[in-house]
């Protein structure tokens, strides 16, 4: 690998030990791709002779009918881990080289959530509030070392035995999905911050933090990444109304929720302020008051972002890892995209000598509402 760059493999049964010196010298190129939301997956290249034994090693191993096998990633830049993936194999793929005699094996693969999403167990009563349901169903996987963090809903719905039994849909991952949006929650797995666990988010979209070091264009030297492009779209921007109805007259009220919320904090000046349309939630008059506010949030949010910028970096100019799901700034777009963005997927890519990465940032306001931005990591 590059100068400043070194690339971890660990692959096995559950547990995940490092690859043989064999399975690394024929490993070509390293895809990770991690969103904001849902799931996370990776892909792995193989330059491997057509009589290669490892062919068939990993169709055997990654074929069993109980055990999935593991793939934890991890790339070091300038002496600081970061644990890029921690999921399992799910497709492999041989493609015949031009040259005889080798092939190319293709092994795609998806973060830790897809365990949770092999046996559906319909049914299975759960008598406690969602969070406790969520934390019950993550404690399956503590072998696989996922921690929860469960953030408490604002409007516990904690069922009374004697009324209801609530009862499990679909899999463990489909039921705490569920569970999630009828809260205006996400849930998603981070792998780290060491090789072999990762933590189990169940919480709101966070869009406020520490940002990372800021992505600098068109500043001669001073410039880290290589492309860097930001679309305005204020026609994105659409009003959520959530329907709640007063207990005693059971009379229907609407409520519009602002794309300003306490969970969606403006980071930038001059917010949307004139929607295109309306999006009319119906369902939420069925919900506590608190659980519609909270759905009705969720989708304002999702609404709100009218900025959103695509670009690629060299890692090892950039200096650290860029981060899925984090505040990133940036300087040197002009006044109207300076600032913070919120860091919506990244595409990690590594081969022999480089490490570049394609990233989607998002944002909900136009111009800068700080003057500086970090630099450097903190």
């Amino acid at each position: 690998m590059a100068s400043g760059l070194y690339l971890t493999l660990l692959v096995g049964p559950v547990v995940a030990l490092p690859a043989p010196k064999p399975l690394m010298d024929a490993l070509t190129a390293v895809e990770v791709t991690t969103s904001a939301t849902g799931r996370s997956g990776f892909q792995l290249s193989f330059t491997l002779a057509d009589r290669s034994p490892l062919q068939t090693l990993f169709l055997l191993a990654a074929g069993g009918p109980t055990v999935e096998l593991r793939v934890i990633i991890v790339a070091t830049v300038n002496g600081i881990p970061q644990v890029l993936m921690d999921g399992v194999m799910r497709h492999h793929e041989v493609q015949p080289a031009g040259d005889a005699g080798h092939s190319t094996l293709f092994i795609k693969g998806e973060d830790l959530t897809a365990v949770m999403d092999l046996v559906p167990l319909p049914g299975l009563p759960y008598p406690m509030p969602a969070e406790a349901r969520v934390a019950a169903m993550l404690a399956k996987y503590a072998m696989y070392g996922i921690v929860p963090m469960i953030v408490p809903s604002v409007v516990p719905d904690t069922p009374i035995p004697v009324e209801r039994i609530p009862g499990q849909q679909g899999t463990d991952l489909a039921y705490i999905n569920q569970l999630a949006g009828k809260v205006g929650y996400v849930f998603y797995l981070d792998p780290g911050p060491v090789p072999g666990v990762s933590t189990a988010y169940w919480g709101p979209q966070i869009k406020f933090g520490i940002p990372q070091p800021a992505l600098s264009v068109n500043m001669d030297s001073w410039t880290n990444v290589e492309q860097l492009s930001f679309r305005y779209e204020p026609q994105k921007f659409r009003l959520p109304i959530v329907t709640i109805v007063e207990p005693t007259t059971h009379t229907p009220i609407p409520i519009p929720i602002p794309p300003v919320t306490p969970l969606n904090p403006p980071l930038g000046l001059v917010p949307a302020t004139t929607p295109s349309g309306f999006d009319t939630l119906d369902d939420t008059a069925k919900l506590d008051p608190g659980q519609a506010l909270m759905i009705g949030m969720a989708r304002a949010s999702a609404n709100a972002d009218i900025v959103s910028g695509n670009g690629t970096l060299d890692v090892l100019r950039y200096g650290q890892v860029l981060k899925a799901r984090q505040l990133v700034g940036v300087r040197g777009a002009g006044p109207a995209f300076d600032g913070l963005h919120y860091v919506d997927s990244v595409t990690h890519r590594i081969s022999r000598g480089e490490y570049k990465q394609s990233f989607t940032l998002t944002r909900n306001a136009l111009v800068s509402n700080t003057p500086i931005v970090p630099t450097i990591g903190i």
